[in-house]
């Protein structure tokens, strides 16, 4: 990252006043959350605490990140959510789109991570002067993951989620996108056609 002429700052997302100054100091024109609270390996199902710990991440922190971004003249706020989180549909009427209800009557730990993801997803669209972006991804797999290979069906591979990022920093657009492989799931159709982000893409192919 520093190579890159990037430079880290840790700030406790819950400090607002804390975080309100490392982002003044800043003054970004687009802002990202890309905040979990999860584990760096997965050895066993996460637990109740662990996901209620990062819907907080989402819910408080995504709001104390927004307002601060709001605070210091960002032009854009870019936040990351899940593209498995989508409400059943019935078998037969195709994958779903970013058009598509989150599942708002889960319950236990599933409703604990969706409530989470509306909250931020919310946030996120709805803060002018913000133009907000949501990037629904997949489960990660690749360098750095809990897992090297792709598996259900709804994977990215985490260079191909960074691209997305990247692509949705220099757009114009504004909303939902999901950003997985189409494995039956999700359509990614709208980030191919108006992102032009590719889930086949990897940093290794992109030569020096």
């Amino acid at each position: 990252m520093q190579r890159l002429g990037a430079s880290a700052v840790i700030v406790d997302v819950y400090n607002r006043e804390a975080l309100f100054q490392a982002i003044l100091q800043v003054r970004p024109d687009t802002v990202m959350h890309q905040m979990t609270d999860l584990p760096q390996t997965l050895t066993a199902g996460l637990s109740e605490e662990v996901l209620t710990s990062n819907a907080r991440v989402r819910k408080e922190g995504g709001r104390n990140l927004v307002d601060a971004a709001i605070t210091a003249g960002a032009k854009c706020f870019i936040s990351q959510s899940l593209a498995w989180v989508y409400a059943p549909k019935p078998e037969g009427h195709g994958p779903h789109i970013e058009e598509d209800p989150l599942d708002s009557n889960a319950s236990g730990a599933d409703g604990v991570t969706v409530g989470g993801v509306v909250a931020l997803e919310h946030k996120t669209l709805h803060s002018p002067p913000l133009r907000g972006i949501v990037l629904r991804y997949g489960k990660l797999y690749g360098p750095g993951t809990w897992s090297a290979i792709a598996s259900g069906n709804v994977p990215v591979h985490v260079d191909a989620a960074a691209r997305a990022a990247v692509l949705a920093m220099q757009s114009n657009y504004s909303g939902i996108f999901n950003i997985a492989e189409e494995k039956g799931l999700v359509s990614a159709a709208k980030a191919r056609r108006e992102l032009g982000w590719q889930p086949e893409f990897r940093l290794e192919d992109q030569g020096p």
